[in-house]
């Protein structure tokens, strides 16, 4: 049976460019979004973790997601996180979501609460029943605490409307499971130093918080696994972009390292709003460098083919 949404390609989790007293600058969000689009990208996503929405207010997350839908206008996906302590504010996000017109919603497990498989299930049920839209879980138990094991995936997985899971959990044996024992649930690539294996085992699509920055790269990467099955230059440019994955996730400043990258591009990120704090300067300087080695090795790749 074909999916209510097929997930293909490389999806976006948009940062959140802040002006310095912390308020939304929405004039830099909107170049950002031009700029991906224009890239290629196949879908973006607003209020992840990478948007900073754990220091932003339900009603903030909403007048993100309606902005960025109103922008995108239809020419790609918009996908609208859900996650949040609270299933009344969960609720409350994915309701907005259908109401402004979003195509689907990003369903994590609440965090801080350690939910059993059972009541997770429960929860997102929930949630599924309040909206009525296309879901995607995703699987993140390094933040969690929880993972959405075969209980919860056997239970959540009988509705129609769950169409696909980001898994980031950093466990190879999570894709075999997915690939072999839910392929009714489309797996999505949630762990980017891991994108070459997700698509060897059948993901269809990653969603890395690094397309803010470098969405011709990542394309590349999908478009020789994913499209031309040609693995062999797939893991030239694997090869290419760990050093960069090494910085993003090893070094503490994730999502710090994603708007540093977006300014280094021309853009506007802003700074982050507390508790983080933006990256040094040599902690700058050695991303940079990082970028600068990481655009020049893939082009040389794509071009020479």
């Amino acid at each position: 049976m074909t999916p209510r949404m097929v997930l293909e390609g490389i999806y976006t989790p948009l940062i959140t460019p802040f002006h310095a007293d912390g308020s939304f600058d929405l004039d830099a969000l909107a170049e950002l979004i031009e700029r991906l689009i224009d890239a290629g990208v196949h879908g973006l996503i607003s209020g992840g973790s990478t948007g900073e929405n754990y220091a932003e207010t339900v009603e903030e997350r909403l007048e993100l997601a309606r902005f960025i839908t109103e922008r995108t206008n239809g020419r790609l996906p918009v996908i609208v996180g859900t996650g949040a302590m609270r299933t009344p504010d969960s609720i409350a996000l994915a309701e907005g979501a259908r109401d402004m017109g979003a195509d689907a919603i990003l369903l994590g497990t609440p965090p801080y609460s350690v939910p059993t498989e059972q009541e997770n299930a429960l929860n997102a049920l929930a949630i599924d029943r309040a909206c009525g839209l296309p879901i995607i879980l995703y699987n993140y138990p390094g933040r969690m605490s929880v993972e959405m094991g075969t209980t919860f995936l056997d239970r959540v997985g009988r509705s129609k409307n769950v169409i696909g899971i980001k898994e980031s959990s950093g466990d190879i044996n999570r894709v075999h499971l997915l690939a072999r024992d839910y392929p009714h649930i489309q797996m999505s690539c949630g762990m980017d130093d891991q994108a070459l294996e997700f698509f060897a085992w059948g993901a269809r699509s990653w969603i890395c918080a690094g397309s803010n920055l470098l969405p011709e790269e990542h394309i590349a990467l999908y478009q020789a696994c994913a499209v031309e099955g040609n693995f062999d230059k797939g893991r030239r440019i694997m090869s290419a972009m760990l050093p960069l994955m090494r910085v993003l996730e090893q070094g503490g400043k994730f999502i710090q390292c994603v708007k540093h990258g977006v300014e280094v591009t021309g853009l506007r990120a802003g700074p982050m709003r507390p508790p983080l704090k933006g990256l040094n300067k040599d902690e700058k300087r050695a991303l940079e460098q990082v970028i600068r080695t990481l655009k020049t090795t893939v082009k040389a790749i794509t071009e020479g083919n």
